[in-house]
């Protein structure tokens, strides 16, 4: 059995794509497939025309500082650093011009809902819901093609959660980018333009 097999499938810009299935099925394997943060044991990754699987290692590096961006179930945001910093850090790997940065960073805090005051503090400092706000921040400031969200409302509360999701669709259509959300919570589920439901590896279209 493969963890991923013949997965073919079309998302606009601007579109929010849920992916469901059960634990197992190949949700997060298939993200972490198109964010290269795996690699396939056999077959190929096309990607708008590009062999994904055929980058060589700087090739990879450039692909996932510029053209995709993650969130996380956990934030995975840098503790020492201040929420602000780990949206600028994110600009430096994409290689943004330096003295545009700064006003980008301020203009993803700003996107996601949070003060300059909050963009000055670690990480421990905030709450869940307003880290994951950074996370989705720093996902966003490049201005990447396609965000993998990773079960980005499994580590928050109910009504918090429905915040992230309403963020994540509005960020996606300012931002013009695909984003693709997996999620086992049938009620984000159905937040998003459409649904895909993967069991076994294989995906099919949820009318």
């Amino acid at each position: 059995m493969h963890a991923v097999s013949d997965v073919s499938f079309n998302a606009n810009d601007g579109e929010m794509v849920a992916i469901i299935g059960a634990s197992g099925s190949g949700k997060s394997t298939l993200l972490a497939l198109l964010g290269l943060l795996d690699a396939p044991d056999q077959g190929s990754i096309d990607l708008d025309g590009v062999e994904l699987a055929n980058l060589d290692s700087a090739g990879r590096t450039k692909y996932r500082s510029r053209q995709v961006g993650f969130v996380f179930q956990q934030f995975n945001l840098i503790p020492n650093l201040s929420a602000k910093e780990n949206i600028l850090l994110a600009l430096e790997y994409a290689h943004w011009p330096k003295a545009d940065r700064d006003a980008r960073a301020t203009e993803m805090l700003t996107m996601v809902g949070l003060s300059e005051d909050k963009g000055e503090r670690r990480p421990a400092k905030l709450s869940g819901g307003e880290q994951q706000r950074v996370a989705i921040a720093r996902a966003f400031a490049a201005k990447p093609q396609l965000i993998l969200a990773d079960e980005p409302t499994g580590s928050l509360d109910k009504s918090t959660g429905q915040k992230i999701v309403e963020l994540l669709r509005n960020a996606a259509t300012s931002q013009r980018a695909t984003v693709l959300v997996v999620t086992h919570d049938e009620k984000v589920a159905r937040q998003a333009d459409r649904r895909l439901e993967i069991d076994d590896g294989v995906l099919k279209e949820i009318a």
